[in-house]
């Protein structure tokens, strides 16, 4: 059973080094005048910081090597020191998408063959059940790199990224200690501290960026909280739930994923390319209709929390039933401005 002081003295380690550090990481980026690059997509004006994610890496390793058994997390340290290194030259240079993805795959297949967390079992979702080795290998690779760059796409409005990311973390570390997995509990609430550390800075009007430094390190660090759901399940009321694993996961990650799911999906049928770039989210849409970068984070802040206390009441239910009933909640949500956006402009 996790130590509630343990996970107290983590998350507050991990809040303080990122809220000191970061003021230093700005100071020293405006002197090497590493800025944002300006792209037409981008809601901002002036020359801003991009390397909030050092701060972030910085207090959640720092955290870890203070507070949890080093041989517990090492494997976990390894691949988040891996991406990360990944995520700052592609802000200090611009790595190709093929290069990302390659650092991803290999950081998470640290984990998959030292720590063997990989998803072995879709636990009925599709009529799915146990699947081979190699196949879950390949699927966890495709989960982490969905996840991950799912997160780096929602980063598009100030604090949005670090709130959803603190919400995720918070309900993934509540769900490790309902089943006493220590580490995994303070690696998510260490994850959550840092991010609040960060989001001080990163709060209308960003005075740093979290960059892609930061959405590689926090992608991968809820990846590896997800897959472990995914594997392990949960328990409520003392009663062991193994098969909503997957449901749980989609839940607490349900903003980007299905953002990204819906803006994969129109880019297809409107003939462009899905892995484009492009000003077609959903917080893109929200400024559109004038609600600012606070209420838009506000907003699809509330919406997460919401989804999270659904979920708990329909988590009895069939796995493939409760994911459609999400699923429809959220595609509804994320077309109605774009209807509204329309609806405007044809009038």
């Amino acid at each position: 059973m996790p130590q509630y002081l343990d996970i107290l003295f983590i998350f507050f380690t991990a809040f303080i080094i990122a809220f000191v550090s970061i003021p230093k990481v700005i100071s020293l980026a405006e002197k090497l005048r590493l800025f944002a690059p300006k792209v037409k997509r981008a809601s901002h004006k002036g020359k801003i910081p991009s390397l909030g994610g050092v701060a972030i890496f910085i207090s959640i390793l720092i955290s870890l090597l203070c507070w949890t058994e080093l041989t517990n997390t090492n494997y976990i340290i390894l691949s988040l020191i891996i991406i990360f290194f990944v995520g700052v030259i592609d802000d200090l240079v611009s790595l190709s998408p093929t290069k990302k993805i390659l650092g991803q795959i290999i950081s998470i297949g640290i984990i998959i063959f030292f720590e063997e967390l990989y998803i072995d079992n879709f636990h009925g979702v599709l009529g799915i059940h146990e699947i081979p080795y190699y196949a879950g290998v390949l699927f966890t690779l495709f989960v982490v790199v969905v996840i991950t760059n799912a997160y780096n796409l929602i980063d598009g409005v100030d604090a949005l990224a670090g709130s959803l990311g603190v919400v995720s973390s918070i309900a993934f570390g509540i769900s490790a200690i309902l089943m006493n997995q220590t580490e995994i509990t303070l690696v998510s609430f260490t994850l959550a501290g840092s991010l609040l550390g960060f989001i001080h800075y990163n709060k209308y009007p960003a005075k740093i960026f979290m960059g892609d430094t930061g959405s590689l390190v926090v992608g991968m660090v809820l990846s590896i909280l997800a897959i472990n759901l995914i594997k392990h399940g949960i328990v409520i009321q003392d009663l062991h739930y193994p098969k909503k694993g997957p449901f749980l996961s989609i839940v607490f990650l349900s903003i980007p994923l299905f953002d990204s799911l819906r803006v994969f999906i129109s880019r297809v049928f409107r003939g462009k390319n899905p892995l484009y770039a492009a000003r077609d989210h959903i917080h893109h849409a929200l400024l559109d209709l004038n609600f600012g970068h606070k209420f838009t984070t506000l907003t699809l802040l509330f919406l997460s929390i919401i989804i999270i206390v659904i979920s708990y009441f329909i988590i009895h239910i069939n796995i493939n039933i409760a994911i459609s009933l999400i699923a429809c909640i959220m595609f509804i949500f994320l077309l109605t401005p774009f209807y509204i956006l329309r609806k405007n402009k044809n009038d």
